[in-house]
Protein backbone atom coordinates (compact mmCIF):
# COMPACT_ATOMS: atom_id res chain seq x y z
CA UNK A 1 0.00 0.00 0.00
CA UNK A 2 1.38 3.39 -1.05
CA UNK A 3 0.74 6.86 0.37
CA UNK A 4 1.80 10.32 -0.81
CA UNK A 5 3.21 13.09 1.36
CA UNK A 6 -0.02 15.05 0.75
CA UNK A 7 -2.20 12.19 2.02
CA UNK A 8 0.00 11.68 5.08
CA UNK A 9 0.09 15.38 5.93
CA UNK A 10 -3.70 15.62 5.72
CA UNK A 11 -4.09 12.64 8.04
CA UNK A 12 -1.72 13.93 10.74
CA UNK A 13 -2.30 17.68 10.23
CA UNK A 14 1.27 18.27 9.07
CA UNK A 15 2.98 20.88 6.91
CA UNK A 16 4.91 19.65 3.86
CA UNK A 17 8.37 21.01 3.09
CA UNK A 18 9.32 19.59 -0.30
CA UNK A 19 7.51 17.36 -2.81
CA UNK A 20 3.86 16.74 -1.85
CA UNK A 21 3.75 13.89 -4.40
CA UNK A 22 6.61 11.93 -2.77
CA UNK A 23 5.36 8.42 -2.06
CA UNK A 24 6.17 5.82 0.60
CA UNK A 25 5.18 2.21 1.12
CA UNK A 26 7.21 1.21 4.19
CA UNK A 27 8.86 2.50 7.38
CA UNK A 28 12.56 2.77 8.22
CA UNK A 29 14.80 4.26 10.89
CA UNK A 30 16.29 7.54 9.69
CA UNK A 31 19.84 6.12 9.72
CA UNK A 32 18.69 3.12 7.64
CA UNK A 33 16.45 5.01 5.24
CA UNK A 34 15.72 3.71 1.74
CA UNK A 35 13.73 5.17 -1.17
CA UNK A 36 10.02 4.67 -0.57
CA UNK A 37 10.40 4.66 3.23
CA UNK A 38 8.92 6.96 5.86
CA UNK A 39 11.21 7.92 8.77
CA UNK A 40 10.99 10.31 11.70
CA UNK A 41 13.27 12.59 13.71
CA UNK A 42 12.50 13.51 17.31
CA UNK A 43 15.77 12.88 19.18
CA UNK A 44 18.38 15.61 18.53
CA UNK A 45 21.14 12.97 18.68
CA UNK A 46 19.97 11.69 15.29
CA UNK A 47 19.74 15.08 13.55
CA UNK A 48 22.89 14.54 11.47
CA UNK A 49 21.26 11.56 9.72
CA UNK A 50 18.57 13.72 8.13
CA UNK A 51 21.06 15.31 5.71
CA UNK A 52 22.05 11.95 4.18
CA UNK A 53 19.01 9.74 4.70
CA UNK A 54 17.61 8.01 1.63
CA UNK A 55 14.07 7.94 3.05
CA UNK A 56 11.54 9.63 0.81
CA UNK A 57 9.66 11.36 3.66
CA UNK A 58 10.75 12.29 7.20
CA UNK A 59 8.46 13.46 9.99
CA UNK A 60 10.00 16.24 12.09
CA UNK A 61 8.81 18.47 14.93
CA UNK A 62 7.55 21.96 14.10
CA UNK A 63 10.60 23.60 15.69
CA UNK A 64 13.10 21.74 13.48
CA UNK A 65 15.27 24.11 11.42
CA UNK A 66 17.79 22.46 9.05
CA UNK A 67 21.35 23.77 9.04
CA UNK A 68 22.23 22.24 5.67
CA UNK A 69 20.46 21.30 2.47
CA UNK A 70 18.01 18.39 2.77
CA UNK A 71 17.11 16.14 -0.16
CA UNK A 72 14.14 14.37 1.38
CA UNK A 73 10.59 15.67 1.83
CA UNK A 74 9.78 16.84 5.36
CA UNK A 75 6.42 16.85 7.10
CA UNK A 76 6.38 19.12 10.14
CA UNK A 77 4.06 18.11 12.97
CA UNK A 78 3.47 18.93 16.63
CA UNK A 79 5.09 15.68 17.79
CA UNK A 80 6.93 13.49 15.26
CA UNK A 81 7.01 10.41 17.49
CA UNK A 82 3.27 10.50 18.21
CA UNK A 83 2.48 11.10 14.55
CA UNK A 84 4.61 8.11 13.57
CA UNK A 85 2.73 5.94 16.06
CA UNK A 86 -0.56 7.11 14.55
CA UNK A 87 0.60 6.23 11.04
CA UNK A 88 1.97 2.84 12.09
CA UNK A 89 -1.35 2.04 13.77
CA UNK A 90 -3.15 2.92 10.53
CA UNK A 91 -0.73 0.72 8.58
CA UNK A 92 -1.22 -2.20 10.96
CA UNK A 93 -4.99 -1.91 10.74
CA UNK A 94 -4.80 -2.07 6.95
CA UNK A 95 -3.03 -5.46 7.00
CA UNK A 96 -5.56 -8.28 6.50
CA UNK A 97 -6.06 -10.36 9.66
CA UNK A 98 -6.82 -14.03 10.03
CA UNK A 99 -10.28 -15.10 11.11
CA UNK A 100 -11.94 -18.37 11.92
CA UNK A 101 -11.10 -21.30 14.14
CA UNK A 102 -8.43 -23.86 13.39
CA UNK A 103 -9.66 -27.46 13.46
CA UNK A 104 -6.65 -28.19 15.68
CA UNK A 105 -7.89 -25.85 18.43
CA UNK A 106 -9.52 -27.29 21.55
CA UNK A 107 -12.70 -25.46 22.61
CA UNK A 108 -15.03 -26.58 25.39
CA UNK A 109 -18.63 -27.09 24.35
CA UNK A 110 -20.00 -24.48 26.76
CA UNK A 111 -17.42 -21.79 26.00
CA UNK A 112 -18.89 -18.61 24.51
CA UNK A 113 -17.08 -17.26 21.48
CA UNK A 114 -17.84 -13.79 20.06
CA UNK A 115 -17.99 -12.61 16.44
CA UNK A 116 -15.01 -12.47 14.07
CA UNK A 117 -12.67 -14.27 16.50
CA UNK A 118 -9.49 -15.96 15.31
CA UNK A 119 -8.39 -19.08 17.22
CA UNK A 120 -5.12 -20.60 16.04
CA UNK A 121 -3.89 -24.21 16.01
CA UNK A 122 -3.48 -25.92 19.40
CA UNK A 123 -5.06 -23.05 21.30
CA UNK A 124 -7.12 -24.29 24.26
CA UNK A 125 -10.29 -22.70 25.63
CA UNK A 126 -11.71 -24.45 28.68
CA UNK A 127 -15.19 -24.77 30.19
CA UNK A 128 -17.23 -21.65 30.83
CA UNK A 129 -14.79 -19.24 29.18
CA UNK A 130 -16.22 -16.19 27.47
CA UNK A 131 -14.40 -14.59 24.52
CA UNK A 132 -15.48 -11.18 23.17
CA UNK A 133 -15.74 -10.03 19.57
CA UNK A 134 -12.67 -9.60 17.34
CA UNK A 135 -10.36 -11.38 19.78
CA UNK A 136 -7.19 -12.81 18.28
CA UNK A 137 -5.93 -16.00 19.95
CA UNK A 138 -2.62 -17.23 18.54
CA UNK A 139 -1.45 -20.86 18.50
CA UNK A 140 -0.80 -22.65 21.80
CA UNK A 141 -2.51 -20.00 23.93
CA UNK A 142 -4.33 -21.50 26.92
CA UNK A 143 -7.48 -19.95 28.39
CA UNK A 144 -8.62 -21.54 31.62
CA UNK A 145 -12.11 -22.29 32.84
CA UNK A 146 -14.50 -19.36 33.44
CA UNK A 147 -12.01 -16.81 32.09
CA UNK A 148 -13.62 -13.70 30.56
CA UNK A 149 -11.90 -11.76 27.77
CA UNK A 150 -13.21 -8.48 26.32
CA UNK A 151 -13.40 -7.44 22.68
CA UNK A 152 -10.43 -6.69 20.39
CA UNK A 153 -7.88 -8.30 22.69
CA UNK A 154 -4.85 -10.14 21.29
CA UNK A 155 -3.25 -13.18 22.92
CA UNK A 156 0.07 -14.13 21.32
CA UNK A 157 1.48 -17.69 21.25
CA UNK A 158 1.86 -19.56 24.54
CA UNK A 159 -0.01 -17.01 26.63
CA UNK A 160 -1.57 -18.74 29.63
CA UNK A 161 -4.56 -17.37 31.51
CA UNK A 162 -5.50 -19.38 34.58
CA UNK A 163 -9.07 -20.10 35.65
CA UNK A 164 -11.53 -17.33 36.60
CA UNK A 165 -9.29 -14.41 35.62
CA UNK A 166 -10.67 -11.35 33.81
CA UNK A 167 -9.08 -9.63 30.82
CA UNK A 168 -10.55 -6.39 29.45
CA UNK A 169 -11.02 -5.07 25.93
CA UNK A 170 -8.25 -3.82 23.61
CA UNK A 171 -5.54 -5.59 25.58
CA UNK A 172 -2.37 -7.18 24.19
CA UNK A 173 -0.68 -10.11 25.95
CA UNK A 174 2.63 -11.04 24.36
CA UNK A 175 4.11 -14.50 23.97
CA UNK A 176 4.66 -16.49 27.14
CA UNK A 177 2.82 -14.12 29.46
CA UNK A 178 1.21 -15.89 32.43
CA UNK A 179 -1.83 -14.42 34.15
CA UNK A 180 -3.20 -16.02 37.32
CA UNK A 181 -0.48 -18.42 38.45
CA UNK A 182 -0.42 -18.95 42.21
CA UNK A 183 0.94 -16.19 44.39
CA UNK A 184 4.05 -17.04 46.43
CA UNK A 185 2.29 -17.99 49.64
CA UNK A 186 3.74 -20.49 52.11
CA UNK A 187 3.44 -20.89 55.88
CA UNK A 188 6.48 -22.25 57.80
CA UNK A 189 5.89 -25.42 59.81
CA UNK A 190 8.14 -27.93 61.64
CA UNK A 191 8.06 -30.13 58.53
CA UNK A 192 8.89 -27.33 56.08
CA UNK A 193 6.67 -24.89 54.23
CA UNK A 194 2.96 -25.48 53.87
CA UNK A 195 1.32 -24.06 50.76
CA UNK A 196 -1.40 -21.47 51.33
CA UNK A 197 -4.16 -21.88 48.70
CA UNK A 198 -4.39 -18.90 46.38
CA UNK A 199 -8.13 -18.56 45.81
CA UNK A 200 -8.25 -15.04 44.34
CA UNK A 201 -8.09 -13.94 40.72
CA UNK A 202 -6.38 -11.43 38.41
CA UNK A 203 -8.33 -8.55 36.88
CA UNK A 204 -6.79 -6.76 33.91
CA UNK A 205 -8.78 -3.75 32.76
CA UNK A 206 -9.06 -2.27 29.24
CA UNK A 207 -6.15 -1.09 27.05
CA UNK A 208 -3.45 -2.91 29.01
CA UNK A 209 -0.35 -4.35 27.32
CA UNK A 210 1.61 -7.16 28.97
CA UNK A 211 5.10 -8.01 27.69
CA UNK A 212 6.56 -11.39 26.79
CA UNK A 213 7.15 -13.78 29.71
CA UNK A 214 5.71 -11.35 32.24
CA UNK A 215 3.91 -13.01 35.15
CA UNK A 216 0.94 -11.59 37.05
CA UNK A 217 0.07 -13.76 40.06
CA UNK A 218 -3.46 -14.39 41.30
CA UNK A 219 -4.45 -13.00 44.69
CA UNK A 220 -4.44 -15.05 47.86
CA UNK A 221 -7.96 -13.65 48.37
CA UNK A 222 -9.70 -10.97 46.33
CA UNK A 223 -7.89 -9.80 43.20
CA UNK A 224 -4.58 -8.67 41.78
CA UNK A 225 -5.65 -5.64 39.73
CA UNK A 226 -4.01 -4.04 36.70
CA UNK A 227 -6.00 -0.91 35.94
CA UNK A 228 -6.76 0.55 32.51
CA UNK A 229 -3.97 1.75 30.25
CA UNK A 230 -1.10 0.09 32.13
CA UNK A 231 1.88 -0.98 30.01
CA UNK A 232 4.15 -3.73 31.35
CA UNK A 233 7.37 -4.63 29.54
CA UNK A 234 8.86 -8.11 29.15
CA UNK A 235 10.02 -10.23 32.10
CA UNK A 236 8.17 -8.43 34.89
CA UNK A 237 6.93 -10.15 38.05
CA UNK A 238 3.74 -8.82 39.63
CA UNK A 239 3.00 -10.65 42.88
CA UNK A 240 -0.28 -11.55 44.55
CA UNK A 241 -2.74 -8.82 45.60
CA UNK A 242 -0.74 -6.06 43.90
CA UNK A 243 -2.68 -3.12 42.47
CA UNK A 244 -1.21 -1.03 39.65
CA UNK A 245 -2.92 2.29 38.90
CA UNK A 246 -4.13 3.48 35.51
CA UNK A 247 -1.58 4.39 32.83
CA UNK A 248 1.46 3.36 34.84
CA UNK A 249 4.36 1.98 32.78
CA UNK A 250 7.10 -0.43 33.89
CA UNK A 251 10.24 -1.36 31.96
CA UNK A 252 11.64 -4.88 31.79
CA UNK A 253 12.81 -7.10 34.67
CA UNK A 254 10.97 -5.14 37.34
CA UNK A 255 9.52 -6.88 40.36
CA UNK A 256 6.57 -5.90 42.54
CA UNK A 257 6.20 -7.78 45.84
CA UNK A 258 2.88 -8.84 47.31
CA UNK A 259 0.14 -6.37 48.26
CA UNK A 260 2.02 -3.28 47.00
CA UNK A 261 -0.29 -0.50 45.81
CA UNK A 262 1.02 1.62 42.93
CA UNK A 263 -0.64 4.87 41.85
CA UNK A 264 -1.61 6.27 38.46
CA UNK A 265 0.72 7.56 35.73
CA UNK A 266 3.88 6.25 37.40
CA UNK A 267 7.03 5.41 35.42
CA UNK A 268 9.50 2.71 36.47
CA UNK A 269 12.83 2.01 34.76
CA UNK A 270 14.23 -1.46 34.16
CA UNK A 271 15.00 -3.78 37.08
CA UNK A 272 13.21 -1.65 39.67
CA UNK A 273 12.29 -3.61 42.80
CA UNK A 274 9.24 -2.64 44.87
CA UNK A 275 8.80 -4.01 48.39
CA UNK A 276 5.57 -5.60 49.51
CA UNK A 277 2.75 -3.96 51.49
CA UNK A 278 3.78 -0.41 50.58
CA UNK A 279 1.93 2.41 48.83
CA UNK A 280 3.37 4.43 45.95
CA UNK A 281 1.63 7.68 45.04
CA UNK A 282 0.57 8.98 41.64
CA UNK A 283 3.01 10.37 39.03
CA UNK A 284 6.07 8.81 40.69
CA UNK A 285 9.16 8.31 38.50
CA UNK A 286 11.83 5.77 39.46
CA UNK A 287 15.20 5.28 37.72
CA UNK A 288 16.50 1.92 36.55
CA UNK A 289 17.79 -0.64 39.09
CA UNK A 290 16.31 1.29 42.01
CA UNK A 291 14.81 -0.30 45.09
CA UNK A 292 11.75 1.11 46.85
CA UNK A 293 11.52 -0.24 50.42
CA UNK A 294 8.79 2.06 51.75
CA UNK A 295 5.88 4.37 50.94
CA UNK A 296 6.43 7.23 48.49
CA UNK A 297 4.53 10.48 48.02
CA UNK A 298 2.89 11.49 44.76
CA UNK A 299 5.07 13.33 42.28
CA UNK A 300 8.42 12.09 43.62
CA UNK A 301 11.37 11.27 41.36
CA UNK A 302 13.68 8.62 42.83
CA UNK A 303 16.83 6.64 42.04
CA UNK A 304 19.15 4.22 43.81
CA UNK A 305 18.80 1.72 46.62
CA UNK A 306 17.18 2.66 48.81
CA UNK A 307 15.66 5.05 46.28
CA UNK A 308 16.43 8.72 47.00
CA UNK A 309 16.44 12.03 45.14
CA UNK A 310 18.43 11.56 41.87
CA UNK A 311 20.75 14.48 42.60
CA UNK A 312 21.59 13.06 46.01
CA UNK A 313 22.13 9.67 44.43
CA UNK A 314 24.50 11.15 41.81
CA UNK A 315 26.56 12.88 44.51
CA UNK A 316 26.63 9.69 46.57
CA UNK A 317 27.73 7.67 43.53
CA UNK A 318 30.57 10.10 42.92
CA UNK A 319 31.75 9.64 46.52
CA UNK A 320 31.38 5.87 46.29
CA UNK A 321 34.04 5.73 43.55
CA UNK A 322 36.47 7.48 45.88
CA UNK A 323 35.86 5.25 48.91
CA UNK A 324 39.07 3.13 48.56
CA UNK A 325 41.25 6.27 48.59
CA UNK A 326 39.17 7.78 51.39
CA UNK A 327 39.53 4.58 53.42
CA UNK A 328 43.32 4.65 52.99
CA UNK A 329 43.45 8.33 53.95
CA UNK A 330 41.26 7.71 57.00
CA UNK A 331 43.61 4.95 58.15
CA UNK A 332 46.59 7.28 57.80
CA UNK A 333 44.82 10.02 59.78
CA UNK A 334 43.91 7.54 62.53
CA UNK A 335 47.58 6.55 62.89
CA UNK A 336 48.60 10.20 63.12
CA UNK A 337 45.96 10.81 65.78
CA UNK A 338 47.23 7.87 67.81
CA UNK A 339 50.80 9.18 67.61
CA UNK A 340 49.68 12.65 68.69
CA UNK A 341 47.77 11.22 71.65
CA UNK A 342 50.85 9.30 72.78
CA UNK A 343 53.01 12.42 72.61
CA UNK A 344 50.44 14.48 74.53
CA UNK A 345 50.15 11.80 77.23
CA UNK A 346 53.93 11.94 77.78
Amino acid sequence: MEFSAKQIAEYINGIIIGDENAKVHTFAKIEEGIPGALSFLSNPKYTHYIYDTKSSIVLVNNDFCPEHEINTTLIKVENAYESLAKLMTLYEQSVPKKKGTSPLASIAGNAKIGKDVYIGPFASIEEGAEIGDNVYIHPHATIGSNVKIGSNTILYPNVTIYHDCRIGSNCILHAGAVVGADGFGFAPSPEGYEKIPQIGIVIIEDNVEVGANTCIDRATMGATVIHKGVKLDNLIQVAHNVEIGSHTVMASQGGVAGSAKIGEWCMFGGQVGIAGHIKIGDHVTVGAQSGIPGNTKSGETLMGYPAIDPKQFARSAAIYKKLPEMYTELGRLQKEMEELKKRLNK
